[in-house]
């Protein structure tokens, strides 16, 4: 099976870590610290790897906020196709070893690797995005209600829609992703309840394809396009990317997910056809960790970003769609609303 791990990287020490992260055999020494005396700080990819135009980007441009910023020098390592636990923590243990703190897994799959890994590298901040499985005094969970701001576009998409009949589309069935279905369709529901909801998963665990395969979200989409769907919203990483091309050459509305996907250049062809987008402020949980581990008080536990603190929200980078005002309106109202705690938005369907 071919690897195709990369490390980009600046200096002496990143070479060294990217010939040890492609590495498949053989461990290194147990040197806990680097040579450099400038701060390092690693970013572990989660599948579909940096390039999505969603997640893993997200967690990228918080890396690149932080490298301007606070002056760190940043690693980044690739997931393989087709890997298992074990090369996932071979990954965070060698970026540990080169004195990286942080280290940071993007995605929830990485879970039982910084269980295994965190307790080895005591004083070195392990953070993991979307998951609080993991417990340690070194290990910060960076989580999100996505739910919320599903919720939200769930509204939009049942304002916007003529035909009555929207699609969720989720990457894998797992809690993460039907946190995503039950706000949207929620959403949709509050609405207006006479509303279809066309839902489809791309793939079942163990097989996370329908993270990484845009061909899977594409055909997904116009199955739902075809059967009336005329809002399509598809939380599934890189695979979702598929369904936005297939939205758009329909010439139907697109939801994004993560990042605010009207501004990501690999998606510019199809943006008139991006509504809006639900984000999470991934890129901000990635600086903020980073930031509180160059201050000396590293964050720890469970940190949650949810709609009353901006961490997860709808973008309105669209043009149209800022005209219209009374999708904004019932938008912000239902904003309000989950903020104020009149409306509860279930995490599961």
């Amino acid at each position: 099976m071919r690897r195709i791990t990369r490390i980009a990287t600046v200096g002496v020490a990143s070479a060294a870590l990217a010939l040890s992260a492609t590495a498949c055999g053989g461990k290194k020494s147990s040197d806990t610290a680097s040579d450099n005396k400038e701060a390092s700080v690693a970013l572990a990819y989660d599948v579909g790897g940096r390039g999505d135009q969603s997640f893993n980007d997200a967690a990228y441009a918080g890396l690149q906020l932080a490298e301007k910023d606070l002056k760190v020098k940043g690693a980044e390592a690739e997931p393989t196709d087709g890997e298992g636990e074990a090369d996932k923590v071979q990954r965070l243990t060698e970026l540990a070893r080169k004195g990286n703190n942080p280290v940071i897994g993007v995605g929830f799959a990485y879970a039982p690797a910084i269980k295994k890994v965190a307790p080895k590298f005591p004083n070195t901040t392990f953070g993991i995005i979307d998951d609080t499985s993991v417990t340690d005094k070194n290990v910060a969970n960076l989580v999100f209600n996505e739910e919320q701001g599903s919720y939200l576009a769930g509204v939009a998409a049942a304002k916007v829609s003529k035909t009555g009949t929207v699609g969720f589309i989720g990457g894998v069935e797992v809690p993460l992703i039907k946190k995503f279905e039950a706000g949207f369709v929620q959403g949709v529901k509050d609405t207006n309840p006479n509303a279809k909801v066309l839902t489809q998963y791309l793939t079942q665990p163990p097989n996370f394809d329908g993270f990484s395969k845009p061909d899977l979200g594409k055909a997904t989409a116009q199955g739902q396009l075809d059967g009336g769907a005329d809002v399509v919203y598809a939380a599934a990483g890189l695979a979702g990317t598929g369904a936005i091309e297939a939205t758009a050459a329909k010439g139907k509305w697109a939801i994004g997910v993560d990042s605010d996907q009207y501004n990501q250049a690999g998606l510019s062809k199809y943006k008139d056809h991006i509504l809006t987008s639900v984000t999470k402020q991934v890129s901000q949980s990635v600086f903020n960790l980073i930031k509180s581990v160059q201050d000396g008080k590293p964050q720890t536990g469970e940190i949650r970003y949810g709609l009353d603190k901006d961490g997860v929200g709808l973008a309105d980078s669209n043009p149209e769609y800022k005209k219209m005002t009374d999708v904004i309106a019932a938008v912000e109202k239902a904003k309000a609303d989950i903020i104020a705690k009149k409306i509860t938005v279930k995490t599961a369907p």
